[in-house]
C-alpha cells in the first residue's frame, strides 16, 4: 500500500510500516532536526511543511496514497511556535480533516494516551466518522508488542466503510504474554546491568535494571546530577556502576536500528528519539492492517 506520514518526526512510524512491508513514497514534518535525520534514513523523500496550510494538502492528494499514517502533536500549537491559535492551528484536528478531504483507504493516527481524556478527541473522531471512517482505538503498551519499554501510546486506525472495532481482535490477540525487557531485547550488550534515567520529578525513581521494561524515553538525556539521593523505588545505588544511557542506547531501546543515523545537536538528536514512536510498536499495527487487508471478507474500497 503507499503510505505517506503525517508529522513523521525522525521516522519511527515510517521505518515500523516499511518493515511491515508498507511502501513508503513520501513523508512531511515541520520541524527541521526531525527532518534533516529522518532524510539521512530513507530513499523517498520528506518535505518540510506546515500541514496547516493548503499547499502541502494538494502534495498529498497527487501521491494518491492508500493509507495515511501520522503522530499529530497534541498541543495548540506547531512545534515552529505559538500562532493561529484555535481549532484550526490544533493539529490532531488538522489531521482529520486532512483524512476526511482525502479519504485514503486506511488512517493510522498515534498520540499520547491521554488524549481519551482531552476534548479535542471527540471533535476529531466525528470528522472520521462523517467521512465513512470505521474505527478502532487501543492504548498500546509497547512493551506487549515488541519494544523493550512500558511506553503507553494511543492508536486509532481507520479504514473507510467498515465496522468500528474491526481491527480490536488482532491487535489484542498478538500481544505477548509477559512484558519486552531491556535485557530480553539487548542482552548484555549495555554492559551495565542498572541504568540511570532524568526522571520528571526527584519523586520518582531514576535507576532502572535490564531486567524490566525501561521506562518511556523521553527528549530529555541528562547525566546522574552530583548528590543524587537514592530514590526508595530504584534497583540500585548510583555507586554501583549506574550511568546515563547514550544517546544511541536510548535509541535501540525505541527499536531503531543500529544503522539508522542520527545527526544533529545533542538536545535536538534527544528530543527526536523521544518523541519518535517506537518502529516495533509501529511494525505490530502494521502488521495486524496487512493481515486484516489479506483477511477474506475484509471490505474492498
Amino acid at each position: 500500500m503507499r503510505t505517506i506520514d503525517l508529522f513523521s518526526g525522525c521516522g519511527g512510524m515510517s521505518l515500523g510500516f516499511q518493515n511491515a512491508g508498507f511502501d513508503v513514497v513520501a513523508a512531511f514534518d515541520n520541524w527541521e532536526p526531525a527532518v534533516n535525520i529522518y532524510s539521512k534514513n530513507f530513499t523517498h523523500p520528506i518535505y518540510k511543511a506546515d500541514l496547516n496550510e493548503d499547499a502541502p494538502v494538494d502534495q498529498i492528494e497527487r501521491l494518491q496514497p492508500d493509507i495515511i499514517i501520522g503522530g499529530p502533536p497534541c498541543q495548540d500549537f506547531s512545534i515552529a511556535g505559538y500562532r493561529n491559535m484555535g481549532e484550526r492551528a490544533n493539529l490532531t484536528i488538522r489531521y482529520a480533516e486532512i483524512i476526511s478531504k482525502l479519504k485514503p483507504k486506511w488512517f493510522v493516527m498515534e498520540n499520547v494516551y491521554n488524549i481519551e481524556r482531552m476534548p479535542v478527541l471527540p471533535k476529531a473522531t466525528k470528522i472520521f466518522k462523517d467521512a465513512g471512517y470505521g474505527l478502532t482505538t487501543r492504548i498500546l503498551n509497547a512493551s506487549y508488542c515488541g519494544v523493550p519499554q512500558a511506553r503507553m501510546r494511543f492508536f486509532m486506525v481507520g479504514h473507510l466503510g467498515d465496522k468500528d472495532d474491526f481491527l480490536g481482535e488482532l491487535l489484542d490477540g498478538r500481544q505477548s504474554e509477559n512484558p519486552m525487557t531491556v535485557y530480553d531485547y539487548l542482552g548484555d550488550s549495555l554492559h551495565t546491568e542498572y541504568y540511570y534515567m532524568h526522571p520528571r520529578s526527584y519523586n520518582r525513581r531514576a535507576v532502572f535494571s535490564i531486567h524490566e521494561p525501561s521506562a518511556t524515553i523521553r527528549g530529555v538525556n541528562r547525566p546522574i546530577p552530583d548528590g543524587y539521593k537514592r530514590h526508595h523505588a530504584d534497583k540500585a545505588d548510583i555507586s554501583d556502576g549506574v550511568r546515563a544511557l547514550t544517546s544511541k542506547e536510548r535509541s535501540y531501546i525505541q527499536t531503531f536500528p543500529e544503522s539508522f543515523v542520527f545527526e544533529g545537536k545533542k538536545t535536538d538528536v534527544e528530543q527526536a528519539i523521544g518523541n519518535a514512536v517506537p518502529v516495533k510498536l509501529a511494525e505490530y499495527v502494521a502488521k495486524c492492517i496487512l493481515d486484516y487487508e489479506q483477511k477474506e471478507g475484509a471490505p474492498s474500497i
